[in-house]
């Protein structure tokens, strides 16, 4: 292997590293709270070496909101293609929501969303995702569960909205110190849906 190709995959191998230990710090810290010496501490790196790697933290913020809500949309862009029933995908799909290695990306999203000081380049991400998009995409998963009689009659955009408030605050949780696993509880979280 070429010497140049190994120098580019450690540098995008310790970019991650880098991004992995912000997502946390950020998620936890809030962006105010953060500071790039706490985000090289969680790297197991020095502050001089993470700031080879990125200019400041408000770079990396925006570069993690803008990774986290392209993943989100390619998820929800997906969940019509995944296998099964309708009731099958949304179960899928609540399961990856409620995965504690999502919640991170959630919080950050949260945060880019709620916070002031939000460098430009996330607010921009933030404009491009729309929580209308979201139910939108979503709906005709709904509709044609209703169609086949898994999910409850109704307004499908109201029982979206309510399922995805749920959700939602659940993903706010901190489960670990509560000692619940969501998880466990999908099919009493789908009866939103389905009763």
């Amino acid at each position: 292997m070429p010497r140049i190709i190994r120098s580019e995959q450690a540098i995008d191998e310790r970019k991650d590293q880098i991004k992995r230990a912000a997502l946390k710090v950020f998620a936890e810290k809030g962006l105010a709270g953060t500071k790039m010496s706490m985000i090289a501490e969680e790297a197991g790196i020095s502050q001089g070496l993470s700031y080879k790697y990125f200019e400041s933290k408000d770079e990396i913020f925006a570069l993690l909101v803008e990774e986290a809500i392209e993943e989100s949309h390619n998820a929800i862009r997906e969940i019509g293609q995944l296998p099964g029933s309708p009731l099958d995908q949304l179960r899928t799909f609540t399961l990856r929501l409620l995965d504690e290695n999502h919640k991170h990306d959630f919080l950050l999203v949260q945060q880019a969303q709620k916070t002031e000081g939000v460098p430009h380049r996330a607010k921009e991400a933030i404009k491009r995702y729309s929580p209308q998009l979201t139910i939108e995409l979503m709906i005709p998963i709904i509709v044609r569960g209703q169609q086949e009689g898994q999910f409850a009659e109704g307004d499908p955009y109201k029982r979206l909205l309510l399922f995805l408030s749920v959700v939602t605050g659940l993903m706010l949780q901190d489960t670990a110190a509560l000692g619940f696993d969501w998880t466990q509880e999908i099919d009493q979280l789908l009866r939103i849906l389905t009763k």
